[in-house]
């Protein structure tokens, strides 16, 4: 399980970088046009706070609340973003190339951090979209986008 784990989240944070490069950072204070939304910049503060928030979580065994260290200044800054979900993504990988054995609870939550990160993908798709950006060849690959 670990290892599908690894090269799942080590997949959907390529593809986040790839779109968080592809897109202007003017475009990071974008929200939808007409739309209750949040900007993308809030996407991706919601998907490191989930990593943190996951993570901090499977380590006790149980949910210990959202925490994300990303500022409302940082969600502005593509090179912050990246800093922090390459982190992220580094204390995740650290986690599960550990020696315990993951119990039916951290499996979950790690699944779930999964799903999270996937359903922000659509989301992020819908702003690409929304807002006539194009979408990076990873992800016309990856979600057979035209």
């Amino acid at each position: 399980m670990k290892n599908h784990l690894d090269k799942r989240l080590t997949r959907t944070h390529n593809l986040l970088i790839d779109i968080l490069e592809h897109i202007d950072e003017r475009h990071l204070a974008s929200k939808l046009l007409n739309l209750p939304s949040n900007t993308i910049g809030q996407q991706f503060w919601c998907i490191v706070g989930a990593r943190n928030s996951y993570v901090k979580a499977a380590r006790a065994g149980s949910w210990q609340g959202f925490e994300c260290l990303l500022t409302e200044e940082q969600i502005l800054k593509r090179d912050d973003i990246k800093k922090e979900l390459d982190s992220s993504l580094e204390s995740l990988i650290q986690f599960l190339n550990s020696n315990i054995k993951l119990d039916g609870a951290q499996e979950e939550l790690l699944l779930d951090l999964l799903e999270h990160e996937v359903q922000h993908h659509g989301q992020l798709i819908r702003y690409m979209y929304g807002l006539k950006l194009g979408v990076p060849e990873s992800w016309k690959k990856r979600y057979n986008l035209d």
